[in-house]
């Protein structure tokens, strides 16, 4: 059943057009929510090790704390696995990243199941101010996707 819109105050052409700069508000939003995937990786690259300057007190990832920690060998392609894993995570992040801009929900959910993974391995290694970077990046995340749910539903109204 169609709502007429009777009482709202707004003509037929108003009414498209507010639903038209709600739509835009939601692609931009969703957008917006998706660069935070390369704000990560930015970020994941300084936690790794990968750039020579490394930070490691707000930014880390869990499971390559968890390897440093329970993973040392003495094994000469140790280093390399590891550096060879923070380089896929990154390109994974920028992926997503792009996948995300192009509109598709899926690569936000995939960030979030991907850090909310990650939060549990930081919660073994006690990182909490990790934890908490990585719990602003899900919730931005999640924002994100639900942008895009209420762009693609046509019967959801934000008024």
């Amino acid at each position: 059943m169609q709502t007429l819109n009777v009482g709202a105050g707004r003509s037929d052409d108003e009414y498209k057009a507010a639903d038209e700069q709600r739509r835009a508000d939601l692609l931009a939003e969703s957008r917006s929510d998706a660069n935070y995937f390369f704000y990560a990786a930015g970020l994941a690259t300084l936690g790794t090790g990968l750039l020579p300057v490394r930070l490691n007190i707000l930014v880390t990832i869990g499971v390559f704390d968890l390897l440093r920690i329970y993973g040392r060998s003495s094994n000469p392609i140790y280093p390399l696995a590891v550096y060879g894993a923070a380089v896929a995570w990154v390109v994974m992040l920028l992926a997503l990243g792009f996948a995300a801009r192009g509109g598709h929900r899926w690569a936000f959910l995939a960030g979030i199941v991907l850090y909310a993974a990650d939060m549990i391995a930081l919660t073994l290694t006690f990182s909490i101010w990790a934890f908490g970077v990585h719990a602003f990046f899900a919730f931005k995340w999640f924002q994100g996707q639900k942008a895009l749910k209420d762009l693609n539903d046509p019967g959801v109204s934000t008024f």
